[in-house]
């Protein structure tokens, strides 16, 4: 129970890393405000936390609008009292599969205003929660598109890019409030979003698993074991470190 009582606040908590992280706190006695911009995908997360008697909360929240963050946070913050971890793990990918010249404006400013910019409205208002406290610990979601390039994604790689650069420089800034920010870099994790992937195009499961040294794609409990880690005491001399989950590939 290391997270007993703490208040763990997750973006895109519907599915995929988000609904794993939220049940493995919640197993680890946390209490949970969830969020996502899929109402009906944040119930079901919210039906299941509630089965093992977890004390949560939901919230309908479009990262992308800093109005829709600030509000919400601020209500975890009242409902709660307290803000101990934040996982700022909402994120899309582009939806088209073009060259940098022909990458569509409309998915540049649709990717970099979720991925981007969503994480640094949700650490602007958790940072100015958590070190008035002198304590806390966010963990943001980037990717090995933030570490690599990954082409025909330009937005999306420079949108994970930037996460790693804000975690990187919000570290530094509020070490000395006593508050952690580090980040991890999924390799293709198993997940709706990887399946949306793989049925875009014929043959490209069978030709990415061969970057993978470790030979499988990522496991979400790869992910969330990161992620918990980052978040717990045990890691309380890191910070702005951002971790490959990624069985190799980018080594």
């Amino acid at each position: 129970m290391r997270f007993n009582q703490k208040v763990v606040f997750i973006t895109g908590a519907a599915s995929g890393i988000g609904r794993a992280a939220a049940l493995q706190f919640a197993k680890e006695g946390a209490r949970l405000a969830i969020s996502d911009l899929n109402d009906s995908g944040l119930e079901e997360t919210k039906k299941m936390l509630q089965d093992i008697n977890c004390d949560v909360r939901s919230y309908h929240l479009d990262v992308s609008i800093y109005d829709d963050v600030k509000s919400v946070i601020s209500a975890v913050h009242h409902d709660f009292g307290q803000l101990d971890v934040a996982l700022n793990n909402a994120g899309i990918g582009a939806s088209n599969n073009f060259r940098t010249a022909e990458h569509t404006l409309d998915d540049w400013d649709r990717v970099v205003a979720v991925n981007q910019s969503g994480v640094f409205y949700c650490m602007k208002e958790e940072l100015a929660i958590m070190s008035e406290k002198a304590t806390g610990s966010i963990v943001n979601i980037s990717s090995i598109a933030g570490l690599k390039a990954i082409p025909r994604q330009i937005a999306y790689a420079a949108s994970k890019h930037a996460v790693i650069g804000m975690t990187k420089t919000a570290a530094v800034e509020y070490a000395r409030f006593g508050v952690r920010v580090n980040a991890v870099c999924p390799v293709f994790t198993n997940s709706p979003m990887l399946e949306q992937m793989f049925s875009a195009k014929e043959g490209l499961r069978e030709k990415l698993i061969h970057t993978i040294p470790l030979g499988r794609y990522g496991e979400t409990s790869d992910i969330v074991n990161a992620i918990l880690w980052l978040s717990d005491d045990q890691s309380s001399f890191i910070t702005g470190l951002s971790v490959p989950v990624d069985g190799g590939q980018t080594a």
